[in-house]
This record gives C-alpha cells, structure tokens and sequence, in this order.
C-alpha cells in the first residue's frame, strides 16, 4: 500500500508540473515523498525509523561519506568493463551508432548533485531502506552472496522498484530496472546502509546519461 500510494501520489505531481506547466522546483515534492513517506508510515506503526536505518550521515561525518563512496567505487569496478563493452555492442551492432567521446551532458557537475541528491539518495531510502528491510522481516535472509545476507526481499523489492518508474511515467525499458536493483539491494545487505547503495545508483545513472550522450540518443 505505501508503494502504490507513495508512487501515485508521484505521478500527480510529475502530471501537475508537465500539464499545468508549474515551476521545476515543485519536483521537489517527489524526494520529499519518498523520503517522508516511509518515516510517516513508521510513526504510525510506533516504530523507530532509524531501526531501519533510514538516514545518511551528516555531512560532517567525511569518513562515512567516503567510506560509502569507496563501497559503491568498487562494485562499479567489477561491473564497468562489461557494462561499458556490452553498451557498445548493443548501440554499434543493432543500431549503428557511432560513439563522439568529446561530447559530455551539459553542466555535468549540476548533473551530479541533482542524481545523488534528488535521485538516487531518496529512491534509495524508500525502496532499499524502508521496503526491502521490512520484507526482510517477512522473508528473512537465509542466503549469502559476498558478504551480503539476503532473501526473497531482494527480488520483491526490485520489482516494486522496476514497476514503480512505470506508474509514474510509462516506458518500454522499465522491467530492466530490475537487474540494478538487485545490485543495489545486495549493496544495502551488505553495507547495512542506503548511502553506498545511493552513489551506486547515482553513478550507473550517471553512465547512461554520458554514454548515451556519446552515442547521440540524447542531446548535449
């Protein structure tokens, strides 16, 4: 129920802004939910929100910052080289296109802040945070995969996260949502945290946009 009415409430806003052509700060509201959605669902439950780890360290604690920076760094690591060779088959075999590696997504660094920040960091916090932890109550983490104990709460939750970009804004490619997710979520086991799992998500979005830029599917 927190999903549906969590993302629904999402897709009114994003059909509010684009139908009444409101001010891009009224986006604002779709963080807001999901970071506030799951702390307001855990008051009414009478339970404490941090029991789920639903926080990011202040911005003073550098060494958890960077501690979950490094965390996210290495899982890219081992993904990149594949990612980065498969992409490239699938745009020069299927369709033709040719990479511009001189051409890079305008203001990049605003980029940046606005997938960790507005993107990444509450996506994360909603669906790893609060969904995935209270299915692990369900479900349990009988498995062990790195490091990392988990269970059926993996694949359910990404699922819900897969299906959730399509209540809110339909499109094709929104069930391959779900192979990341898995990677996130596994991240969120074996960190015990959101914010690794959140520079994990914000850098893989950030690699689509850049090569999709170099590959000319997307504007400059």
């Amino acid at each position: 129920m927190l999903w549906l009415v969590t993302n629904l409430l999402i897709r009114a806003v994003v059909a509010a802004q684009t139908g009444f052509g409101l001010p891009d700060w009224t986006l604002a509201a779709v963080p807001c939910l999901f970071i506030y959605a799951p702390v307001a669902l855990c008051r009414w439950r009478g339970v404490d929100s941090y029991d789920y780890r639903l926080y990011v360290p202040a911005f003073r604690d550098v060494g958890a910052w960077g501690q979950a920076l490094g965390q996210a760094a290495a899982l890219m690591g081992v993904i990149l080289v594949p990612w980065l060779v498969g992409y490239h088959l699938y745009q020069t075999v299927l369709f033709d296109h040719s990479p511009q590696w001189d051409r890079l997504p305008d203001e990049l660094f605003t980029l940046v802040l606005y997938q960790v920040f507005f993107v990444a960091i509450p996506e994360e916090f909603f669906y790893r945070g609060y969904m995935q932890t209270r299915l692990n109550e369900v479900f349990h983490r009988p498995y062990l995969l790195g490091g990392a104990a988990f269970g059926a709460a993996l694949w359910v939750t990404s699922l819900y996260f897969a299906f959730g970009h399509s209540l809110v804004v339909l499109r094709w490619w929104h069930p391959a949502i779900f192979f990341p997710g898995l990677l996130f979520g596994l991240l969120r086991e074996r960190t015990g945290g959101v914010l690794a799992p959140a520079f994990f998500h914000a850098a893989c979005n950030l690699l689509v946009v850049i090569l999709d830029t170099q590959y000319g599917l997307i504007a400059p």
